[in-house]
C-alpha cells in the first residue's frame, strides 16, 4: 500500500551576498548580473575548447587516441552540465557535494567500448553518494597498473615467457612480469571481496592480476582493464585449480616447512640468492582457515617477491591486514588518505556487471525504485551459527529501525494527508520472503506517520544459496548493485553480501548484530563508524613475524575490531 507525508524542511541558510542585497539591492543586483555574465562567458570558453581540442588532435593523433580525448571531453561536459543544473549528491557523512562524473573523478580510464560493458560508465548516474575522490597517488598507480597489465596479459610475448618459466618447475630472477592468480572460493560476496584484496596486493607488489572464472560466474564481470584481458587461459599449466583445497603441498607454510623457501632479512644470504631453490609457484591459502598467516609478515613478503607466480585461494577481505606489513603501510597511507575509502574506491574501479546483469539492475530500478524520494536497502542474512525464529528476526529489524530512525514510523491517525508528499521505497535483499511479506503488511495495515507513501519490494527470494548456478549468481549480483544505489542501508552483521553493498553505495550502514548462540542480541544494531568491510579471519602471528618494524600507533589508530565481530578487524579513520 502506498501512503505519503510532507517532508520537513529546514530554514534556508542566509549568506553574506543575500544580506548585502537587502542592504543595497541595486548594488547586489548589479554585482550578481556582472558575475552571471562572467560565468556564462567562462563556460562558453571552456566548452569551446573542449569541442575544438579533439578536432585538433584528430590531425595529430590516431583514431584510438582521439577516441580517448573525446571520452574525457564528454565526461567534462557531463560534469559541467550537472554543475549548471545543480545536480549534486551529498556525501553520506559530512563530505562535500560531488558531481555525477561518469569516470568517477578519474578512477576509471576512458576509451573502453561502452557497448560491451554499459555499467562501466552508466553506474555513476545511479549512485547516491560520492563520499571520497581517488587520491592522486591512487590514480597514478592505477594508470601504471593498466600499462603493466597490457604488457603482461595473456597473449603477449611476456606472458608466454612467464608460462614457459612456470613449466620449467622453478622461479627465476629478472622476469619482467610476475602474477597473482585469483581462484574462486565461497559465495559471491566473498569472491568479490577477495578479488578486490588480490587486486590491491597486485598494485602494491607490481604484479598482474589474472582470474580463473568458473562457469557459475562466467557472465558476471566485465573486463576491467583497457585493451586487454584478465582471464586466465584454459591451457594454464597448473591443473585442477578449483580442487586444490586449503592445504596443498605448494601452500606457503608447507613450502617453508620443507625448506623449499628460505626466509631471511639478509639479501647477501646465500640461501636467499639460490633462485633454483624457489618453486615455480606458491599457493596462498588465505581463506577462513588462514593457513598461510605468515604471508602478512615483512620478511616473508621479501621471500615471495622472488616467486613469479602466486595462486590466491581466499574468501576474505584481507586488505586491513596488509596494513600490518611495514613495507606496505606507507604506500597504503598515500593511496587511501581516508582509510574507509579503500574498498569503496577499489570495488567501483574493478568490478562492473556484464550487460546481462546490468539489464536486470536498471530495469528493476526504473520500474520500482526510481520515483521514490528516499531509498532504503535492507539486507538480511541468517547464518546457521546465529539463527533465530523469523518473528524474533523481524522484531529485531523493527527495534533497529526505531532505534536509528530508519524506516518511516506507522501511525493510525489521519490518513487523509495531502500536499507535497514524500515517498520511501524499501528494498529487501534476502534469500527468504517472510521479511518482505511482514514489512509490506505493516504498511498495508497501518498508515505511515504523516501519511508518507511507503512501498516495499523484493526482487527475489531464492530460499537457498546456489553459488554453483550462474543465473542465481547473476540475480545476487543485481541485488548487490540495487543495494548500492540506496541512500541508507541496514545490513546483516558478518555478511560479505552486505559489506559489498555498503562499499558500492559509499554508505556507513546500520548493522544488525548477529544472534550468537541463537539468542536475540540485547542491542539490535549498531551504526557503523566505517563503511569498510570486516576481515572476519585476520592472521594471528604475534612474535612469529619478522621484518621491518611497523608504526604500531598508526596501525592501532586505523585497524580496529569490527563493530559486528569481535574477532575481526577493519579500517577506521
Amino acid at each position: 500500500m502506498e501512503m505519503s507525508a510532507a517532508a520537513a524542511g529546514g530554514m534556508p541558510k542566509v549568506d553574506d551576498d543575500l544580506a548585502a542585497a537587502k542592504r543595497k539591492p541595486w548594488l547586489a543586483s548589479s554585482g550578481r548580473a556582472e558575475g552571471r555574465e562572467k560565468e556564462r562567458w567562462r563556460r562558453v570558453l571552456v566548452v569551446g575548447c573542449l569541442v575544438a581540442l579533439p578536432l585538433l588532435l584528430c590531425f595529430v593523433l590516431g583514431r584510438e587516441s582521439t577516441s580517448a580525448v573525446l571520452e574525457i571531453a564528454s565526461a567534462k561536459l557531463t560534469t559541467m552540465k550537472g554543475s549548471i543544473a545543480g545536480f549534486t549528491t551529498n556525501a553520506s557523512h559530512g563530505g562535500a557535494a560531488k558531481h555525477a562524473d561518469e569516470l568517477l573523478g578519474g578512477l576509471l580510464a576512458p576509451g573502453m567500448d561502452r557497448r560491451s560493458c554499459r555499467s562501466r560508465y552508466q553506474a555513476a548516474q545511479y549512485y547516491k553518494h560520492f563520499p571520497y575522490e581517488p587520491s592522486p597517488p591512487l590514480l597514478t598507480k592505477l594508470r601504471a597498473y593498466e600499462t603493466r597489465h597490457r604488457k603482461c596479459a595473456p597473449g603477449t610475448a611476456l606472458y608466454n615467457a612467464s608460462v614457459e618459466q612456470l613449466r620449467s618447475g622453478r622461479s627465476a630472477d629478472g622476469m619482467e612480469c610476475n602474477y597473482i592468480v585469483w581462484l574462486p572460493f565461497d559465495g559471491l560476496g566473498n569472491r568479490m571481496l577477495s578479488m578486490v584484496s588480490g587486486f590491491l596486493y597486485a598494485l602494491l607488489t607490481d604484479r598482474v592480476l589474472l582470474v580463473d572464472i568458473p562457469q557459475d560466474s562466467s557472465d558476471l564481470f566485465c573486463e576491467p582493464f583497457p585493451g586487454t584481458t584478465w582471464l586466465l587461459p584454459p591451457d594454464f599449466p597448473v591443473g585442477n585449480l578449483f580442487g586444490l583445497g586449503p592445504r596443498p603441498e605448494q601452500s606457503y607454510m608447507s613450502l617453508l616447512a620443507r625448506k623449499k623457501i628460505v626466509v631471511t632479512n639478509d639479501d647477501d644470504d646465500p640461501a636467499a640468492k639460490n633462485a633454483t631453490a624457489l618453486p615455480a609457484y606458491v599457493y596462498l591459502s588465505l581463506g577462513w582457515r588462514m593457513v598461510d598467516k605468515l604471508f602478512f609478515c615483512g620478511d616473508d613478503q621479501r621471500a615471495l617477491e622472488r616467486v613469479n607466480w602466486l595462486l590466491l585461494h581466499s574468501d576474505l577481505y584481507f586488505v586491513p591486514s596488509l596494513y600490518s606489513v611495514a613495507e606496505f603501510q606507507g604506500e597504503l597511507r598515500q593511496l587511501f588518505p581516508a582509510k574507509e575509502s579503500a574498498c569503496h574506491l577499489l570495488i567501483r574501479y574493478l568490478l562492473h556487471p556484464t550487460n546481462a546483469v546490468w539489464g536486470m539492475v536498471t530495469r528493476y530500478y526504473k520500474s520500482y525504485l526510481a520515483q521514490a524520494d528516499r531509498r532504503i536497502g535492507i539486507q538480511i542474512r541468517m547464518f546457521s551459527f546465529a539463527s533465530i525464529p523469523v518473528d524474533d528476526m523481524y522484531n529485531q529489524i523493527l527495534a533497529c529501525s526505531r532505534q536509528e530512525r530508519i524506516m518511516p514510523e506507522t501511525d493510525d491517525g489521519d490518513e487523509a494527508a495531502t500536499g507535497d508528499l514524500n515517498s520511501t521505497a524499501i528494498l529487501i535483499a534476502s534469500l527468504y520472503g517472510e521479511y518482505y511479506e511482514r514489512i509490506r503488511a505493516t504498511y498495508y495495515a497501518h498508515a505511515a506517520r504523516g501519511g508518507a507513501r511507503v512501498t516495499v519490494f523484493q526482487p527475489t527470494h531464492e530460499e537457498q544459496q546456489a553459488t554453483q548456478k550462474l543465473f542465481h549468481n547473476q540475480k545476487a549480483m543485481a541485488e548487490i548493485y540495487l543495494l548500492g544505489f540506496s541512500e541508507e542501508l541496514v545490513t546483516s552483521g558478518m555478511s560479505t553480501f552486505g559489506y559489498v553493498g555498503s562499499s558500492l553505495a559509499g554508505v556507513r550502514p546500520t548493522i544488525l548484530m548477529p544472534a550468537h548462540g541463537h539468542k536475540v542480541p540485547a542491542t539490535p544494531c549498531r551504526r557503523a563508524v566505517s563503511m569498510e568491510p570486516c576481515n572476519l579471519t585476520p592472521p594471528r602471528v604475534g612474535e612469529e613475524c619478522r621484518g621491518k618494524a611497523v608504526d604500531k600507533d598508526d596501525l592501532a589508530r586505523h585497524v580496529k575490531v569490527c563493530e559486528d565481530d569481535g574477532r575481526g578487524v577493519k579500517f577506521f579513520d
